[in-house]
């Protein structure tokens, strides 16, 4: 993909799991990366692994729910390559538990990562991308759409996910920023999560399985990065995967009694 070629993207949370399919696919298509994520070990694997297949790519470490860190990474990544073209916003974790078990220090503390690191990531990002008319790419979830049973505080992190994104296209939209909310089912894994889930007391066994138990298969995480790279090229607003769920959030949208029960039978 020649449209990429010495572009330079940022991926956050890309040491490890889709993260880091999603940073190598940029790099293949010809982008220049930074690898970020929070265990230096790990970034320094998954950068080293990069420049060795002959890509460039630096790797940075950073808190991001820390607001100096954040400043920090960004001024590093700007300086190094003198400009971005590229944020995706793919840091965040998942949980489970039933809703009145979730305390509202769990909503807090999930939010802080899922949503208000993605805010700060923005809000750094942005000057460069506009000025490079590029792309932000928000990592969300079938959750973004449709809550479920079982998973705590995290369909109410992604609702808000996506209702930024779309904040951001509605202001952001005109002076040339692209922005992609992106929402998939469970995402087939390659490695075991960096960190474990939490809250799986009193949550039924179905519910501990990827994507908890919604009965749609696990996509494969090349194949969703090869779809964010086509929207990026043709700065769609959206990716929904499988494509059949948008049939069950139109129809959650005119009927929600219907759209409950198909979710309840479905998850």
């Amino acid at each position: 993909m020649n449209y990429f070629r010495d572009k330079v993207a940022l991926v956050t949370g890309s040491s490890s799991g889709l993260g880091r399919v999603i940073a190598n696919g940029f790099a293949e298509a010809g982008a220049k990366l930074v690898i970020v994520g929070l265990e230096s070990s790990d970034v320094e694997r998954a950068s080293g692994e990069l420049t060795s297949a002959g890509h460039e790519a630096i790797g940075l470490t950073a808190d991001l729910t820390c607001q100096r860190e954040v400043d920090d990474l960004f001024a590093k990544a700007a300086g190094h390559f003198g400009r971005l073209d590229v944020l995706v916003n793919n840091a965040g974790r998942s949980m489970r538990g039933k809703v009145l078990d979730t305390t509202p220090e769990q909503f807090r503390d999930l939010m802080e990562l899922n949503l208000l690191a993605t805010v700060r990531c923005t809000r750094a990002a942005v000057p460069h991308l506009l000025a490079a008319r590029g792309h932000l790419v928000n990592i969300g979830s079938l959750a973004s759409k449709s809550a479920s049973r079982w998973v705590g505080a995290y369909p109410a992190t992604k609702h808000a996910l996506a209702a930024y994104s779309q904040q951001l296209r509605l202001e952001l939209g005109p002076r040339g920023l692209h922005v992609l909310l992106v929402c998939p089912g469970p995402i087939a894994r390659e490695d075991d999560r960096l960190y474990p889930l939490e809250g799986l007391e009193g949550v039924p066994d179905r519910a501990r399985r990827p994507g908890a138990g919604v009965k749609v298969g696990a996509i494969a995480p090349q194949r969703l990065t090869r779809a964010i790279l086509r929207a990026c090229q043709r700065r769609k607003p959206e990716i929904v995967m499988p494509a059949k769920a948008r049939l069950l959030f139109a129809i959650a949208q005119l009927f929600p009694s219907l759209g409950d029960w198909i979710v309840l039978k479905k998850t």
